[in-house]
């Protein structure tokens, strides 16, 4: 086992190990909120603030990738900005399940068209967009740099989301920036709930990166085993 392997062998059991933890310390330990704020359900905001989180992480990792793809195409590059859009989905689409879900039990609503709410779906949509392109429209030069064009404009679009409720206002709760957390353990559940997130976003973002790279060197291969030929003596 090379070095690499041993690394990420290890970030997995890390994960792992921590999510476990954080799913005990919020069931059992963290005690639940006053009935205004849902009781029991606001519970979920400790995977729901995360989960936002590692969405603006990944999206990020998607802007960095597709940006410097734009300037110097590579199949790494690619790889970084696939998967950047791939785990911005997966995060995103936590995070759009889980407040409705605590939405609809502490305030009665699922869903209300407020900026934050609108903003988010729009940058989940883009990544969505952008996923579907790479998995439907093909993996040439055109198609990747489009997608990274896409990828740059949902990232773009994550410091609206985080100064929407500030700047147009809304009824989005603000339970964190305005003393919410009423106990010393819901503070430490959150803390936690960021920091698995972080692990998670980390172990998904080098998983597909690592898949894509490999397929891209696969496609290379196979390419170049056509130009010479081997694939018609095959």
């Amino acid at each position: 086992m090379d070095r690499r392997e041993l690394l990420f062998n290890t970030l997995v059991v890390v994960t792992a190990t921590f999510f476990s933890y954080l799913i005990y310390f919020i069931f059992v330990q963290t005690p639940a909120a006053q009935i205004e704020a849902g009781g029991v359900a606001q519970k979920i905001l400790y995977f729901h603030a995360p989960a936002a989180y590692a969405m603006y992480l990944s999206g990020v990792v998607c802007f960095i990738g597709s940006a410097a793809y734009l300037v110097t195409p590579t199949d790494q590059r690619d790889a970084w900005a696939r998967a950047g859009a791939e785990v911005a989905v997966a995060f995103g689409a936590v995070m759009l399940i889980s407040g409705p879900l605590w939405a609809k039990k502490a305030w009665g609503v699922y869903w209300a068209w407020e900026p934050r709410l609108v903003t988010t779906m729009l940058s989940v949509l883009i990544y969505i967009a952008v996923v579907v392109m790479r998995a439907f429209a093909g993996d040439g030069e055109a198609e990747r740099k489009f997608a990274a064009a896409l990828g740059v404009l949902g990232t773009v679009n994550l410091p609206i989301i985080h100064y929407s409720v500030q700047k147009w206002g809304g009824v989005h709760p603000q339970v964190v920036g305005k003393g919410g957390l009423k106990h010393p353990d819901m503070k430490t559940a959150l803390f936690m709930g960021f920091g698995a997130m972080t692990l998670l976003a980390l172990l998904l973002l080098v998983s597909r990166a690592r898949l894509a790279i490999a397929k891209a060197r696969i496609a290379r291969a196979e390419e170049h085993a056509a130009g010479l030929g081997l694939l018609d003596e095959a």
